[in-house]
């Protein structure tokens, strides 16, 4: 399987992904708290993410509520959350820079979002397609991995899997591209035992058909086992 068909195929491949994934559950449309999500959202399940952002929105409601909460209240409702003691200090930064420097607005532009401490460009993007409705390109664990199965990227490296996306998938398909593939990489193409008899883009995966030979090993980046399903508000981070 080559990247040039991958390439000229890429439109009915993504039109079979989002026919095996179930619609992505957004607890936020809000900029600030997509972006608050996001950042909590790093090596933690869905639901345990979104109800802890739940409860902080319930309590601080905006950014200037939460730039003034005490940590050690935030630490408390984020307890759940991966590394929550890192966390919790970083979103009430966050919170303190968008009400500081941007008058409460989260910025539109991801030169803006990733000048916040704990935001790169996993986090601004998924800000960016999934509360502004701006095409981008967020690279998680899932679109990774899925990604390095199909032969479209070999890399490791997020910025360098974002960059040969960006030159494969059409524009008019970005925004909804990282929540389909988080739910089709939880659904079927798995971290462990991915599920190709069912998948429908088999015909078209490095990865499967590297898999099919009998004592043949595909050449991608292999994920650690221990990767939690995470998420994105959508893959997010």
């Amino acid at each position: 399987m080559t990247k040039a068909l991958v390439k000229a195929n890429i439109r009915t491949i993504y039109s079979h992904i989002v026919d095996q994934s179930p619609e992505h559950h957004f607890e936020f449309s809000d900029p600030f708290w997509v972006l608050i999500t996001t950042i909590l959202s790093h090596r933690t399940k869905d639901e345990v993410t979104d109800a802890a952002a739940r409860k902080l929105f319930n309590k601080y409601r905006n950014a200037e509520g939460l730039a003034s909460a005490p940590e050690k209240d935030v630490l408390e409702i984020i307890r759940r959350v991966g590394f929550s003691n890192v966390k919790a200090p970083r979103i009430i930064n966050a919170a303190r820079v968008i009400l500081n420097e941007y008058a409460g607005k989260v910025p539109p532009n991801i030169e803006d979002l990733t000048r916040i401490k704990g935001v790169g460009r996993k986090t601004a993007n998924v800000v960016l397609a999934d509360a502004f409705r701006i095409p981008a390109i967020a690279v998680d664990t899932h679109v990774q991995r899925i990604s390095n199965r199909l032969g479209i990227s070999r890399s490791k490296d997020p910025a360098v899997v974002e960059r040969e996306l960006s030159k494969m998938v059409p524009k008019d398909l970005w925004i909804g591209f990282n929540p389909r593939l988080v739910e089709f990489g939880k659904k079927v193409c798995r971290p462990i035992g991915p599920r190709c008899d069912i998948c429908q883009i088999s015909e078209y995966c490095y990865y499967y058909a590297h898999i099919q030979r009998k004592g043949s090993s595909p050449n991608i980046p292999k994920r650690k086992a221990k990767a939690t399903s995470g998420s994105t508000q959508a893959g997010r981070q």
